[in-house]
């Protein structure tokens, strides 16, 4: 795999999208339900994290009309209640940070580790989010 590949690129940026968007969806949670300034303002931290220099390569690979899989699956379409939201956007996030972490091994060390460290966040946050319901 080369940094320079338009598929390398398009699997970052949809990973980066599916990494800040989970992100968003458990801050607006935290931000408007919960009213949970803390919480709300350590996910906007990390959502800040979750960027890398190179966004030109990124928007020119993307192809999101052509995913041959951005159908949604029945499983994605159903929600019990917000927890089961918080829930599925947390592993949606820890999964995307994952993607993020192995791909840039190959040819970004730092922002591997970067990548990590969000990921373990994410963690943490879950743990103390969804045991202090």
């Amino acid at each position: 795999m080369n940094k320079d590949d338009d598929k390398t690129w398009r699997l970052v940026d949809a990973n980066l999208n599916r990494l800040k968007e989970g992100i968003r969806v458990i801050e607006d949670i935290a931000r408007y339900l919960n009213d949970d300034a803390s919480l709300a303002s350590k996910l906007k931290n990390i959502r800040h994290k979750c960027k890398i220099d190179n966004y030109a390569n990124i928007i020119k690979s993307r192809d999101s009309v052509n995913d041959v899989l951005k159908t949604s699956t029945s499983s994605e379409m159903q929600r019990s209640d917000i927890n089961s939201i918080l829930i599925a956007n947390y592993k949606r996030t820890q999964e995307s940070a994952r993607v993020l972490e192995e791909i840039f091994k190959i040819f970004d060390p730092m922002l591997s580790d970067r990548f990590k460290k969000i990921r373990y966040e994410l963690y943490t946050l879950e743990k103390n989010n969804l045991t202090n319901l």
